[in-house]
This record gives C-alpha cells, structure tokens and sequence, in this order.
C-alpha cells in the first residue's frame, strides 16, 4: 500500500526558544534578595537587639536562599549569564551565611570568631565588586544594587575585622538603601513584563 509522501513545500513551524516559554525570574530573585537584606540590616544598624536576629534564618533559608537560587537556575536556561551567575551565587550566600550562623559561628573560638566572620565577608565583597564590571552592560537598576551591595560587604568586612559596631551600623543602613534599590529593580521588572510597557525605568546601559 502506498503512503503519501510527505510536503515538502509545507512551511516548518519555527522552534520556538527556551527562554520564550520562560516568565523573567528576575523579579523573584531580587524581591528575595531585598527582603533578606532589609531583615539583616535591621540588626546591623542595631535598631534591634542581636537576640532576635535568628529570625532572618527563615528568610535566608527559603527566600533569600531557595527562591534566588531557583531564580538563578531559570536565568541560566534563558542564556542570561549575569543573572544567572548574580542570583545562584547570592542565593547560594543566604544558605552559607543560614548554616554559618546557626551552626558553625556557636563553635568558634570567642577570641577569633571575628576574624571567621570577616573573611566570610571578604570573599563575597569580592565577588560583588568584580560582578560591577558586568553589571555596566545590564540596566542602571540593577548596576545601582550590585554597587550599593559591594559597599555594603565592604562595610561589614571592615567592621568584623575591626570589631567596629559604629562601622557595622553604617554597613547596616547601606544595606538599607541595597534592600530598597533591589525591591525598586523588583517591582520595575515585574511591573514592565506585566504590563508590556515600561511602567518604571530600568536604565538600560547594553
């Protein structure tokens, strides 16, 4: 029995790209970054008493931590190599950071857990200040919250090393103004997919 030959004037459907079926995620990780900073800040600038501060486990734990790292996750299937690199690594650090304080910190020498604490947080003010360079080709939202986030670790490394509280107060409140240019990228990147039009500005720099 003969079959039909197959068309070969039919028009081939186009492949449609991953990142086409993909909802921006950018809007999550940062809204999860902004919530975690703002919590921890809050205990920085000492607006708070320490005892309360294990309360931002939870938040870097799953939101912080889970929720960005997701994020990251569906940045790398949208090609986006910033974002995805931005997002895993910080979400990766509010899982360090979970576990640091809940189990490692408690065992540390009294006398030198300070030093622990600011090599923890040296190492990521590296990373956020190499991660300027690319941030440059991103939006001027975006550039804002990777600059602020790099001056605040600054600030917090040196206070750690030089067990300055006057100095972690001043980290604490650029976290405050971090937390804010975050939730502000947040709410624009929701906002402009959403509506299809530019609701709040991003800045694009690329």
């Amino acid at each position: 029995m003969a079959t039909a030959e197959p068309n070969s004037a039919a028009p081939i459907e186009p492949t449609a790209s991953p990142a086409a079926s993909i909802a921006d995620p950018g809007a999550l990780g940062l809204a999860g970054f902004a919530m975690t900073t703002f919590v921890l800040s809050t205990f920085n600038t000492g607006l708070l008493s320490d005892t309360l501060e294990t309360v931002v486990l939870p938040l870097a734990l799953f939101y912080g931590g889970l929720a960005q790292l997701l994020a990251g996750m569906w940045e790398f299937r949208r090609a986006n190599t910033f974002a995805a690199t931005a997002f895993s690594s910080y979400g990766a650090f509010w899982l360090a950071f979970a576990y640091y304080i809940s189990h490692i910190a408690p065992k540390l020498p009294p006398a030198h857990a300070y030093q622990a604490t600011g090599l923890f947080l040296l190492a990521w003010a590296v990373f956020t200040t190499y991660m300027i360079i690319p941030a440059l080709r991103t939006s001027g939202a975006v550039l804002a919250v990777i600059v602020l986030l790099s001056v605040t670790f600054i600030l917090l490394t040196i206070g750690a090393f030089a067990q300055s509280t006057g100095i972690d107060k001043v980290g604490g409140w650029t976290g405050y103004v971090t937390a804010a240019a975050a939730w502000y990228a947040s709410c624009a990147t929701a906002a402009n997919s959403t509506w299809k039009r530019v609701v709040l500005p991003v800045w694009p720099l690329a």
